[in-house]
C-alpha cells in the first residue's frame, strides 16, 4: 500500500489529482471507443470478443490521445508513464490509478475494473508464437525463418544445414518453381527435421498479383570485341572468342564470347588461319585463329571491332609461298545474344505504361534528336491501370524509379518521371510497380492462388497472403481455406502497402482467434509506398500494434542480405539484425551463403534477448571491460 506521505509537497498531491481525473477521463474514453470499434465485429465473435480483441480495442483507442503531456507527469512522480503496456492495457491503466487514488486519498470503484495481471498478455503472445511457428528453439525465443532456394528441391545437404543450424520455418514462395519442386523441398525438410530433432514448419507464400513491367523489345544483335589496352592506348592483350559451330548455344559465358560459324567451316579451319572482314562500321578486321577447343577453335582480335549477322566473313590459310589463300568467302556469323534494348530514362522524361503487352522500348527521336514518341513498357497486370487517375504517384523497381501520372487513356497511363539517379536509371523488364494508396479494385485471389492454395491447405503449416488490404480481403482467404479443410491453418498477413497500413487493424480484428495469425513487415515493398523516413516509424508502431493484439511478427526484407548473397556483413545489416529480435520472427532471404547467415542471425538472437525484450531494457550485469573494478 503506498502512503500518501510519500506526496512531499502540496503541488505533487495538486498535480496528483489532475492526472487521476485525466486517467478516469482516458479509461472511459478508451471503454467508449474500444466497445464501438467490436461492435462492427460481433459476426466474428459470436461467442464474445476473445480477450486480444479486446486488448487490442484498447490501445487503438489509447493511441488515438496524445500521452506525451501525461507521461511527464507521471513520471515525475515516479509511476509507469504506460509506454510499455502494449500487452495489457487496461491493467496498466488501472494500476497506475489505484495508485493514484491512494496518493490523494480519493477512494474508487473497483467494480468495472476486472482485476488482471500484467503476465496474461505476454503469455498470450508466446502462446500465439507457438500455436503459428512451433515451439521456439532452446536459448532463443525468436524463430527463423528461411526462403528456400530452387536448390532446395534437389540438394536434401543444403536443407539438413539449414535445419541444423537454425532454421524454424522454411519459406516456399509459390511465385517460383512448381508444385513438383515444392513437395521436394517440403518433403527434405520434413525429413531434415526428424532427424535432427529440431521443429521446422512450412509456410508457403501466394503468388498474388504480378504488378510488374513486361518485357522488353531485343536490341539489335551485336558481337563487340574489344582488347585490354593500358592508359596510353596500348594493347596489352587481344580479345579472345571461342568459335564454335551454328548448332551451339548462342550466347557468352563469364569467360568468353562465342560466335557460331557452319559447321562445314568450323571443321575445315585450324590454328593459324585467318578471318577477314569489314565490321559494322566498315572498319577491316580480323580473327586469328590460336588454338583447338573441345567445341571449336579460340580466335583473337587485336583491334575493337563489331560483328553483326550482316558481317560477312573470308577464312584464309597461309600457303607455303607465304600468301593469304581463301577457305571459303561470304560465311554468315550466327550465334548471336538477343539482349533487350536499353531504356534509360532521366528526371523529367516521359514513360508510358500500357495496357497491351507490347514489347518495351525507348523514346523514339528525329533527326534533330526531339522526342517523337516517349519511352514506353506493359504493365503485366493491366487491370492495375484502370482506376489510376492523374497526379497518382507510381514507384519502379523498388523504388529506383518515380513518377507521377499525367494522363491515362486508353493506350495506358502516361507518366511524368520524377526520381532517379542524377545519371538516369535503366528501366528492365520483370521489375516491382507499386502505386501507392492506390485502390486498384484488384481481385484478393487470383486464379492461380486459388490453385496453388489446393497444394498449401494439403501440405503447409502457414500461408502467406500477399498483398492483403482489407478485411474484405482476409475474409475471402478464410473462406477459401474452408472451402478446402483447412480452417485452422496458419495465416501470415503480409503487410505491403498504404491501403494495408491503414487497414491493419480490421485485418487483425477480423482474423484474431479464427486462425492462427502472424503479421509480415514486408519492409521493401512498405518503405516504397510510404518513404524510407516514415517507415523507420512505421515499423516500429507495427510492433507495437501488433503485441497488442497479442499476434507474432515477422520482420522481413534485407536482414543480413549482404552476407547472404555475397559473403560478408556490413555494420549496419549488424545493427538492423540486432533490432529484428523486438520480433517473434525474422525472414532471411535466399542467397549462396544463407547458411552463414542463419548462423550469424542465431548469434545475434541469442545475445540481444538477453538485453532486449519488445520495448523493455533488460539490465543483465554489463561485460564491458573493467566495468567491475570498483567492486575489487
Amino acid at each position: 500500500m503506498v502512503s500518501t506521505q510519500a506526496m512531499s509537497t502540496p503541488l505533487q498531491t495538486e498535480e496528483a489529482g489532475r492526472l487521476l481525473d485525466a486517467l478516469l477521463a482516458l479509461r472511459t474514453r478508451i471503454t467508449r471507443h474500444a466497445a464501438a470499434r467490436l461492435s462492427r465485429f460481433a459476426r466474428d465473435f459470436p461467442e464474445g470478443p476473445p480477450p486480444s480483441a479486446v486488448n487490442l480495442a484498447h490501445y487503438l483507442a489509447l493511441r488515438t490521445v496524445d500521452l506525451r503531456p501525461l507521461q511527464s507527469g507521471l513520471t515525475r512522480l515516479g509511476l509507469s508513464s504506460l509506454g510499455r503496456s502494449e500487452s495489457h492495457v487496461m491493467t496498466a491503466l488501472d494500476q497506475v490509478i489505484r495508485v493514484l487514488e491512494v496518493l490523494t486519498a480519493r477512494g474508487g470503484d473497483d467494480a468495472d475494473r476486472p482485476t488482471s495481471d500484467f503476465e496474461s498478455g505476454p503469455k498470450c503472445l508466446a502462446e500465439h508464437a507457438r500455436s503459428l511457428f512451433g515451439p521456439p528453439p532452446t536459448g532463443r525465443d525468436v524463430r527463423i525463418m528461411v526462403t528456400l532456394p530452387t536448390e532446395a528441391a534437389r540438394e536434401p545437404g543444403l536443407v539438413q544445414r539449414l535445419v541444423a543450424t537454425g532454421m524454424d520455418v522454411a519459406r516456399i514462395n509459390c511465385a517460383h518453381d512448381d508444385p513438383e519442386a515444392w513437395s521436394r523441398m517440403i518433403r527434405h525438410v520434413r525429413e531434415a527435421s526428424e532427424a535432427s530433432g529440431r521443429p521446422c514448419r512450412i509456410q508457403m507464400d501466394l503468388a498474388g498479383h504480378k504488378l510488374r513491367t513486361g518485357t522488353l523489345a531485343p536490341a539489335p544483335p551485336v558481337l563487340h570485341l574489344r582488347p585490354v589496352r593500358d592508359a596510353l592506348g596500348r594493347v596489352l592483350a587481344p580479345a579472345t572468342l571461342a568459335l564454335v559451330a551454328d548448332t551451339s548455344a548462342p550466347g557468352s559465358d563469364a569467360a568468353l564470347p562465342r560466335l557460331a560459324l557452319p559447321a562445314a567451316v568450323l571443321a575445315r579451319l585450324q590454328p593459324g588461319d585467318r578471318l577477314r572482314f569489314r565490321d559494322t562500321r566498315g572498319k577491316r578486321r580480323s580473327l586469328q585463329v590460336t588454338q583447338n577447343t573441345a567445341d571449336g577453335l579460340l580466335a583473337q582480335c587485336e583491334a575493337t571491332c563489331y560483328l553483326n549477322p550482316d558481317t560477312r566473313l573470308s577464312a584464309e590459310r597461309m600457303a607455303e609461298d607465304g600468301l593469304w589463300h581463301a577457305l571459303a568467302r561470304d560465311i554468315p556469323p550466327g550465334g548471336f545474344l538477343l539482349c533487350p534494348v536499353e531504356i534509360r530514362l532521366h528526371r523529367g522524361d516521359r514513360l508510358s505504361l500500357t495496357r497491351e503487352a507490347i514489347p518495351g522500348e525507348p523514346a523514339r527521336l528525329d533527326a534533330q534528336g526531339h522526342v517523337i514518341a516517349p519511352a514506353h513498357v506493359s504493365c503485366t497486370t493491366p487491370q492495375a491501370l484502370e482506376r489510376l487517375t492523374a497526379g497518382q504517384a507510381v514507384w519502379i523497381d523498388d523504388g529506383k524509379l518515380g513518377g507521377v501520372v499525367e494522363a491515362v487513356d486508353a493506350e495506358g497511363v502516361h507518366l511524368s518521371i520524377t526520381h532517379c539517379r542524377p545519371q538516369g536509371v535503366r528501366l528492365q523488364a520483370d521489375k516491382g510497380l507499386n502505386f501507392p494508396g492506390a485502390d486498384l479494385g484488384l481481385p484478393p485471389l487470383t486464379a492461380r492462388d486459388l490453385e496453388d492454395l489446393d497444394f498449401v491447405a494439403a501440405h503447409a503449416d502457414l500461408v502467406g497472403y500477399s498483398f492483403v488490404e482489407t478485411r474484405e480481403d482476409m475474409q475471402a482467404l478464410i473462406q477459401a481455406l474452408s472451402e478446402r479443410g483447412a480452417s485452422r491453418l496458419g495465416i501470415v498477413a503480409k503487410i505491403e502497402t498504404q491501403r494495408a497500413l491503414a487497414h491493419l487493424p480490421d485485418i487483425i480484428l477480423s482474423t484474431i482467434g479464427r486462425h492462427p495469425l502472424g503479421i509480415m513487415i514486408a519492409r521493401g515493398d512498405l518503405a516504397v509506398e510510404i518513404g524510407g523516413e516514415r517507415m523507420a516509424e512505421i515499423q516500429e508502431e507495427l510492433l507495437w500494434l501488433c503485441e497488442a493484439a497479442h499476434v507474432p511478427v515477422i520482420w522481413a526484407t534485407q536482414v543480413l542480405e549482404t552476407l547472404a548473397k555475397k559473403g560478408v556483413v556490413t555494420r549496419p545489416e549488424m545493427t538492423d539484425a540486432a533490432m529484428s529480435g523486438r520480433a517473434e520472427c525474422v525472414m532471411l532471404n535466399k542467397g549462396p551463403y544463407i547458411v552463414d547467415a542463419v548462423h550469424t542471425l542465431d548469434g545475434i538472437l541469442r545475445r540481444m534477448q538477453e538485453h532486449q525484450r519488445k520495448k523493455t531494457s533488460r539490465l543483465r550485469a554489463l561485460r564491458l571491460a573493467g566495468i567491475d573494478q570498483d567492486q575489487e
